[in-house]
């Protein structure tokens, strides 16, 4: 009893100590090149950013059923990929948490989540975390903007409101897009996203 709990202890421990790394410390950075990856979608399908044809770039968000941030920006993230699939962008969803530590992510409540959702981009399970600590994700949702290449472009919020979509002010996402769009740098490339990932 006291090994498994001693495990159980250093894995939570774990999750918070890689969850406080910056990407200064090797993850990503922005104009750093995201290495392309294969995940299980809530529909049983593989799926990987080569899959992708003739996109401009993809809107990678990290997050997740259980967190109380990433619920409220669901409907935001769902619009996101609505607005700018078309246009080259589509969202890639992950979901980075052990569903050991936080059961309600674990595949089958994800593939409900997403049911429930109609959530129209792909929902990916980063099965046994190793997608996210690459990406130098730490909160959730944490969104980074890849281009064609897989070069990123953008890391950080979604926008600057997370608990009331009226008031936001500034739609950080939106902006990055419309920037590389007329051939520019978004400006901020980078900010910090709104809650340490869960």
């Amino acid at each position: 009893m006291k090994i498994l709990i001693g495990k159980l202890l250093l894995a939570v421990l774990t999750i918070t100590l890689i969850s406080a790394v910056s990407p200064a410390y090797g993850q990503l950075k922005v104009g750093s090149q995201a290495a392309d990856f294969k995940l299980k979608n809530v529909d049983d399908s593989i799926v990987s950013l080569a899959d992708y044809k003739g996109v401009n770039g993809y809107i990678v968000v990290f997050t997740c059923n259980t967190c109380p941030y990433a619920e409220m920006y669901e409907d935001r993230i769902i619009a996101l990929h609505n607005k700018y699939a078309s246009q080259g962008y589509p969202v890639v969803a992950i979901n980075p948490n052990d569903p050991s530590v936080k059961p309600g992510d674990d595949f089958a409540s994800m593939q409900a989540r997403a049911k429930e959702k109609k959530f129209p981009f792909k929902y990916l399970f980063d099965d046994g975390q190793k997608v996210y600590p690459a990406f130098g994700a730490t909160r959730t949702p944490h969104v980074f903007i890849l281009d064609a290449n897989r070069y990123v472009r953008y890391i950080g919020a979604i926008d600057d409101n997370a608990q009331d979509p009226a008031g936001v002010t500034i739609k950080y996402v939106e902006n990055a897009i419309a920037a590389l769009k007329a051939g520019n740098n978004p400006d901020p490339a980078e900010n910090k996203s709104n809650r340490l990932h869960d």
